[in-house]
């Protein structure tokens, strides 16, 4: 098991240097002489038609140079904001960057006022005059779908975008037909608001005599976002338009995607011909960037006799919000059925999605993006399943996981590698004395319990990745890969990658990424693809420049391929004082003269890793709460958990990746609560005041066991770390509180069990009650 603290690939994060002496660059950082500042109108109601609407109040003030509404957008041409999910049938509702007529949820943009500084743009859109007739809303996914729901779009009869149906529903019923038991659960993984530290920002600038437009962003997923922007809004070719993100404050999935400001941003730009800025409060970020998870389930699993799993059957209802995110509609029904049955040996699993709209703020992929539904489902169903049977819960589990390899599940997915079962015995092992803990918290008057659950990641993301590796005169070495760092350590990582395959000292090697001009093409970051997708592609473009090096070696030190070693950035002639370095094979590669017949000046590579292999990180991990009786607050005292990453490339940043997932997930399970009142639709918990993120205090030492076996999807052997904290947490936190709440008559609770939701659950189950 790998020790962050002490592996010697433990090395400390090279930008951390610039970030912690205040040299981080962020987009608002970033000067801009005689930049206008642009400032977003946006709905107050949750649902309304739009009767009427003046902006020459706003447009007469002195400062103010444009105020924008549908109908402008709409006359130079602009197009929809698409959604490029890989669900079909599905019915995707137009969505303007402006609401066209008829606003769907607060904070639906309708104007978009440009002015000399922010102050006056803020104070002109206060001077438009809107006159809104407020029609009925709904705010949750199955009530959305229930007849006589208020309707969203003429275009989504019953508010259904899509019914999918994926695995084996008639193996399933065979399956329930002839079980010894027969579990049902109702869970919901309930919507999260993302709260990256840094909020959206933008700034365009329009070139007349390129007829280009540039847009610097708190992205994510650069060229992605080019290509919507391209090819479905502004309809021009995509080196027209060009986007670049400088340091990025946090992400977690939610800046990957396409939104309105930045087409306003570059439209105004265009349009005034003179760069425009953007920066979202954290009001707006509430009611504007995209949300996560809510997705209600009821899920059914089938055991024999024994207490073997015969199968899973799951009907999901995920709510999508007023509009379809780019990507939103992927992680309820291509990813979560990736990873449905978690690492259990299940013969047959079915599952039914639908997708409903709903008047709240779109949602789209977060931290695990459908992985952590699908675990958190299988989890809960389990842990139903051992209370119902009067079986231990790691027990059952033990019985039921996949304990060979390669393994194919229900689903289709094709595991390579683990040991589920050594996970969950290792776990297990390093929470000894439990019952004593239990009693000694009973005699104090509290409640402790012990929850233990497994996941599995399924890591990959999109399919395929460029890299490019090239040799600069100035004996640097760049290397440029199409994923995106927001916080994960990737200038380190990358580094650290390059220098150990071509010898060569970390310092050697600039990291460049988030740049269209810079970067050949790229999918950017998400699905905890970095490493797996971007590092393999990285691998092979090094692989590629010590081919073309080596064929040069060979011609200017007079021997042949096959007698020449390398090491250290340096190749040499076996039994000979003939060497030549790196370094001076690049000068060289830059004179046609030194080049041997049909090579092409330069050493650099590009290379597009094509693949589509997932990788399958897994775990195991076991919590320990106690709970207050009388205030039904939880305290979360222990957590441990053991993971397979594969073969890691810095155990101290993947252990940080582990934290910063599980503090998500932790949050989720206990804190962190987005409520829409169900009658207005108002976003109640609109603020930082009113939506609880996890602090250091709520959150013990972790407990983290790195275990490595390796990979054969990638050269490097990895599985990607980035997600799984965020997908193993919840059923355990929730698992754990469940266990203390039994012996008192507490035996359903969902996410998240705040203190008000325990003593609630508490209350109702007393005497008399």
């Amino acid at each position: 098991m790998a020790d962050g603290s002490q592996d010697a690939r433990s090395i400390r994060r090279l930008e951390d240097g610039r970030f912690l002496t205040g040299h981080g660059r962020y987009v608002e950082d970033i000067e801009e002489r005689y930049a206008l500042h642009g400032h977003v109108l946006r709905s107050p109601h949750a649902h309304a038609l739009i009767r009427s609407l003046d902006v020459s109040p706003a447009a007469s003030m002195a400062g103010v140079h444009l105020v924008a509404n549908a109908n402008d957008l709409a006359a130079d041409g602009l197009g929809h904001m698409p959604c490029l999910a890989a669900v079909k049938p599905m019915i995707v509702p137009p969505r303007p960057a402006l609401a066209m007529g008829r606003v769907r949820h607060v904070g639906d943009p309708v104007c978009f006022v440009v002015a000399d500084s922010a102050e006056i743009a803020r104070e002109a859109a206060e001077r438009i005059e809107i006159d809104y007739e407020p029609l009925p809303s709904v705010v949750d996914g199955r009530a959305a779908l229930a007849e006589g729901a208020p309707s969203l779009w003429d275009e989504a009869p019953g508010n259904l975008v899509y019914r999918v149906q994926r695995g084996d529903h008639i193996a399933v019923a065979a399956a329930m037909k002839n079980a010894a038991h027969i579990i049902e659960v109702d869970v919901t993984n309930n919507r999260v608001i993302v709260v990256p530290l840094e909020p959206r920002a933008g700034i365009a600038r329009y070139d007349a005599a390129t007829d280009t437009m540039d847009l610097e962003l708190t992205g994510q997923g650069l060229h992605g976002i080019r290509r919507q922007l391209a090819e479905f809004v502004f309809k021009v070719a995509p080196e027209r338009i060009q986007l670049s993100a400088p340091d990025v404050g946090g992400g977690f999935g939610m800046k990957n995607f396409l939104y309105p400001e930045w087409i306003l941003l570059l439209w105004a730009a265009r349009r005034l011909k003179r760069p425009v800025r953007w920066l979202a409060d954290r009001a707006e970020e509430f009611v504007m960037g995209a949300q996560g998870r809510d997705i209600a389930a009821t899920a059914r699993i089938a055991l024999d006799g024994t207490g073997r799993i015969l199968a899973l059957d799951v009907a999901m209802v995920a709510n999508l919000g007023a509009y379809l995110s780019g990507n939103g509609p992927g992680a309820s029904v291509v990813a979560a059925s990736t990873a449905q049955g978690g690492v259990y040996d299940i013969p047959a699993i079915a599952v039914d999605v639908r997708g409903a709209l709903t008047n709240t703020v779109p949602v789209d992929a977060y931290r695990g993006a459908g992985k952590p539904e699908a675990n958190y489902i299988v989890e809960r169903a389990i842990e139903a399943a051992a209370r119902a049977l009067g079986r231990d819960p790691a027990d059952l589990r033990r019985q039921n996981l996949i304990s060979s390899f390669p393994h194919r599940t229900a689903m289709g997915m094709a595991i390579d590698s683990g040991d589920f079962v050594a996970n969950l015995d290792t776990a297990v092992a390093r929470a000894p004395g439990f019952e004593a803990r239990r009693a000694a918290a009973k005699m104090r008057g509290r409640l402790r319990g012990l929850g233990v659950a497994c996941f599995l990641e399924t890591s990959r993301g999109a399919p395929n990745e460029g890299a490019e590796v090239r040799f600069d005169p100035d004996g640097s070495v760049m290397i440029a890969v199409g994923t995106e760092s927001n916080g994960q350590g990737h200038e380190t990582s990358f580094a650290q990658i390059a220098s150990r395959h071509l010898g060569l000292p970390i310092e050697a090697f600039h990291y460049v990424q988030a740049d269209t001009r810079a970067v050949r093409s790229g999918a950017g970051h998400g699905g905890a693809r970095s490493m797996h997708m971007g590092g393999a592609a990285l691998v092979k473009a090094m692989d590629a420049a010590l081919a073309k090096a080596r064929k040069l070696a060979a011609h200017l030190l007079q021997a042949s391929e096959h007698e020449l070693d390398y090491d250290r950035g340096r190749f040499t002639v076996r039994g000979s004082d003939r060497a030549i370095d790196l370094a001076s094979l690049a000068a060289s590669a830059r004179e046609a003269a030194n080049l041997p017949d049909g090579m092409s000046p330069g050493l650099g590579e590009h290379v597009l890793n094509i693949t589509d292999i997932f990788t399958f990180p897994s775990g195991c991990h076991v919590a320990e709460v106690e709970i207050d009786p009388e205030t039904g607050a939880v305290d979360l005292l222990r957590y441990t958990a053991v993971d397979d990453y594969g073969r890691l490339i810095n155990p101290m940043l993947t252990e940080g990746q582990v934290q910063g997932g599980l503090a998500q997930g932790i949050g989720q399970a206990l804190l962190e609560h987005t409520v829409y009142d169900p009658q207005s639709g108002q976003l109640l918990s609109g603020s930082l005041m009113d939506y609880t993120l996890p602090r250091a205090t709520d959150l013990p030492f972790f407990d983290i066991q790195l275990v490595e076996r390796p990979t054969d999807a990638n050269p490097l052997g990895v599985k990607g770390s980035g997600q799984a904290g965020c997908i193993g947490a919840p059923q355990t936190v929730m698992a754990a509180v469940l266990d203390a709440l039994r012996p008192a008559g507490v035996d359903r609770l969902e996410m998240p069990a705040t203190p008000a939701r325990v003593w609630e659950a508490l209350q109702r189950v007393k005497p008399g009650h």
